[in-house]
């Protein structure tokens, strides 16, 4: 409900960086909550998209690529504009698995070590656009790991079946 909330403007309508209000293609980026808006150095921002259908990177086909390069373009120059951060300076990428199920795309700046931006959890955002323009269906066919604590639901769920 805080991601609908923030895209309908009920919550949060004062903190917004940028948007894209296209529906299909469109999204809107705030500051994470993580991020008090102090320093650069641990910048970091969440671009969420306008479409509700899209939970994840599984999700993701060809037919996605306007909506994610709109994030990658238009949000490392909403970045440059407002933060003065150049592209070179920034980590751009999807979780997965993440950790709630609204399609959304994390701007950090690239010296800060945020959580969830290794490379078992991290997907750069642009691995994710040429991924699909040479396979639509990448993301449905390719075998993705991902770390899980033992306390999360899934993990309980993996070991219930067997597969841990």
């Amino acid at each position: 409900q805080w991601v609908y909330n923030i895209l309908e403007k009920k919550a949060e309508a004062d903190r917004i960086i940028h948007e894209n209000p296209d529906p299909s293609d469109g999204f809107v980026l705030v500051p994470d909550l993580k991020w008090n808006q102090n320093q650069l150095d641990d910048l970091y921002l969440i671009a969420l998209v306008h479409r509700r259908e899209v939970k994840s990177l599984r999700d993701l086909t060809a037919e996605h690529l306007p909506l994610l390069r709109n994030v990658l373009q238009e949000g490392v120059e909403a970045v440059g504009k407002r933060f003065g951060l150049p592209p070179s300076q920034l980590r751009v990428y999807l979780h997965y698995q993440p950790s709630y199920y609204h399609l959304h795309v994390h701007f950090t700046a690239l010296g800060y070590d945020a959580p969830g931006s290794s490379v078992e959890r991290a997907h750069l955002l642009a691995d994710v656009i040429d991924n699909l323009a040479s396979d639509s269906m990448y993301y449905q066919k390719r075998a993705l790991t991902f770390p899980l604590r033992a306390d999360e639901l899934l993990f309980k769920k993996f070991q219930e079946a067997g597969r841990v």
